[in-house]
Formats: structure tokens, sequence, C-alpha cells
């Protein structure tokens, strides 16, 4: 072959592939388009907001999304094809949303983390200059200088806790250490938010005081807090991950003397409670004629009653069971009949939105992969969802 044949074939293989390129280049611009004309679409009819994973059309039910710096202040449709091609480069997903004021739709190539992966969701969020990160599953938009972020941040979760509490919440006096359902359920949590988990002490008359307190004592408290409008008047609780309802423990001697509350309200019985939660509350409405004994410390009355000092506690269908499992001298004759019927949450301040929506989900979660069910069990505790 000539020198000049050569130039040729160097020339011609030259010309096929600028012409390849140009072909391939048009088929990715077309598919570009085409997907961004579907997006467009979709976000006509979804103005409050969406997140799309754009190879398939559908929208992710679970996932922490997260938008891309390099696709900021993209809106309308003359910016969607560039937040396209940016999500086929990457992720996959775009999230969008109308901002009515200006009358644009913003539109950002976003990354799903798994909701199992919040701390790390937080860091790349704050990495691209992000202001928040939304939870997809229950809808929590948690910003990026709120509550949890703060304990993302400082790998730290302090919780309140009564620790008088069998099986929920119960601090040892030898050791000082905490064990209960209510416990792992927070440990639970500190796990989602990648954080330590700190205990410290609250008590049912000071709850509502040390919730509130300023500056913050605690994050959030835990324990036999039963969900009430009262509370949530002043104050945040989750959703309910406990059914819970008011019931008595007796001597074992006296389960047939007390079937109803009616054979509880009389003079000659000592009912004995703890102060300042609903227990005491529930004694002083209900019964008008028996002697209520108000009684310090709430997990030292089980004893009382089986050693003669009162008749009956006023106590919950989670704590029963522990004793009469524990203490052969008790009865719960009730315990299938409760007077109530209520659950049992968490408890913090207004303004911790954020950390309400992280706790929710944790929730939610655990009822759904059945490890709630698995918690409960373990503490002899009935499920009820």
């Amino acid at each position: 072959m000539t020198n000049q044949e050569k130039c040729f074939l160097i020339l011609a293989v030259a010309i096929l592939s600028l012409t390849s390129c140009s072909h391939n280049n048009d088929s990715e611009n077309n598919k570009v388009k085409s997907i961004s004309e579907k997006v467009w679409t979709f976000s006509q009819a979804h103005p409050d907001g969406f997140t799309l994973d754009i190879r398939t059309m559908t929208e992710p039910t679970e996932g922490i999304a997260v938008s891309y710096a390099a696709t900021q202040n993209s809106h309308s449709r003359e910016s969607l094809d560039k937040v396209v091609r940016h999500a086929l480069e990457h992720d996959g997903y775009v999230g969008g949303w109308l901002n009515s004021d200006e009358g644009l739709y913003y539109f950002d190539s976003t990354r799903l983390f798994p909701e199992d992966q919040l701390p790390e969701a937080i860091r790349f969020g704050k990495a691209n200059g992000q202001h928040s990160v939304f939870i997809l599953s229950n809808y929590t938009d948690v910003p990026l200088d709120g509550k949890v972020a703060d304990i993302v941040e400082h790998s730290r979760l302090v919780v309140g806790t009564t620790g008088d509490y069998r099986p929920l919440s119960y601090k040892e006096p030898e050791t000082g250490q905490y064990w209960g359902f209510g416990i792992e359920m927070a440990e639970n949590i500190a796990q989602r938010l990648g954080a330590s988990v700190e205990f410290t002490a609250t008590s049912w008359p000071t709850l509502t005081a040390d919730v509130t307190a300023t500056p913050q004592t605690f994050d959030f408290a835990i324990g036999g807090i039963t969900i009430t409008d009262a509370r949530k008047e002043t104050m945040l609780m989750s959703d309910g991950y406990l059914g819970n309802g008011k019931t008595i423990l007796c001597r074992a001697e006296d389960a047939n003397r007390f079937r109803s509350l009616k054979d509880i309200d009389r003079p000659e019985v000592r009912v004995m409670v703890n102060p300042g939660g609903l227990n005491e509350k529930f004694a002083h409405d209900s019964l008008t004629n028996a002697t209520i004994i108000v009684y310090n410390r709430n997990e030292e009355i089980p004893s009382k009653v089986a050693e003669g000092e009162a008749d009956v506690m006023i106590t919950e269908i989670t704590e029963a069971p522990y004793y009469v499992q524990t203490d052969s001298r008790l009865a719960a004759p009730l315990i299938n009949k409760p007077f109530t019927h209520g659950e049992i949450g968490v408890l913090m301040r207004k303004g911790q939105e954020d950390l309400l929506g992280v706790i929710n989900n944790v929730i939610q979660q655990m009822k759904a992969d059945g490890s709630l069910r698995k918690l409960q069990e373990k503490n002899g505790l009935v499920y009820a969802y």
C-alpha cells in the first residue's frame, strides 16, 4: 500500500468514526429529550413535589432523596434536559416541585439513600449545599440545620426515662444500667441516627417540665408514656408502638375479690399509685370511695401490695404481667378487661418535627419488618398491631 493509499484509509476511518459519534450523540440527545418530555408531563400532574425514577418512570416509595448541587436552581422546561442528562449519568432519579410564588417548576438530579443511611444522606446533603433531605416513606422533610442534623453531627442522643417501669424502662440500683423494651426502642432510634445513646433520669411528676425545660435536658422521653390529647397540646408525641390500658395488681389470694372497678371502689380497699402520672389521675377520677395511697417509688409498689401494705396497685397491662411472672404472690385478674385503651409513644418538645418524623419512620419500619413484634415478645409484651 502506497503512502497516498494509507492516507485515504486513515481519512475514511476518521470520517466513519465522526459519523458514528454524531449518530450516537443524536441518539443520546433524542433519549434525553424524550425522557425530559415525560418528566415535564409528569410534573404538571404533581405540582406538590415528586421523586421519579426516570429509567422506569415510577415513583419510589422508600428512600431518602437528596439533590445534587450540580443541577441546583434548574427551573422550567428549558433546563430540564440538563437535569435529566445528569441523572442518567449518575443515579437515575429526578425530583421536582412547583414554586407557586414564582410560577416555576424546579428540578434536580437526585440521589436516593436507603432509609437506614440517614447520617450518610445528611452528610451528602451538606456537601451539596442543600437545605434538607426528604424521607419518602412518611413524607418527612429533615432540615440540615435542625434537631436531627445536630444529633447526627455530634453522634449523641440524650433520652429521658423514669427507670421505674418494668419491663419498659428500669434502672438497676447497683449498676446504674437501664434495660427494658423502651430502652431498646431508644437504642434502635439512636442506631438510625448514627449516634450513641445516653439515658438520663426524669420522673412522672416532672415529666412535662423536663421535656419542655430550657435549656433542653434531653432530646426525647421514652418508657411507659401514654399518648393523650393533653400531652399533644403542649408537646409532640410519636405514633403508638405499644398497646396499653389501665388494670390492677393485687395479691393472688384476692384475685376473686376484685372482678370489677366497683369491687375496688370501697372504703376498706387501699389503692396505691405512683405520683404525677396517669395512674394517679385515673385513681382519683375513677375511685371516689377507696382509700388512695400515693407512694413515690413506682417500682416498689408491687412488693408493697404483696406484703399487705396496700390491696391494689393501679398499673398498666404492659407492666402487670412482668410482676405476676416474677412474684407468685401477685395476680392481675382484670388484665384481659382493661379499664382504658390507649397506646404508648415517644414524648418530645415542640419544634422538633424533624426528629418526630424520623422516630415515626423507625416505628413504621419496625412494624413492617416484624422487629417490633419480636422486641415486644422478648419483653413479655402483647403485640397489638
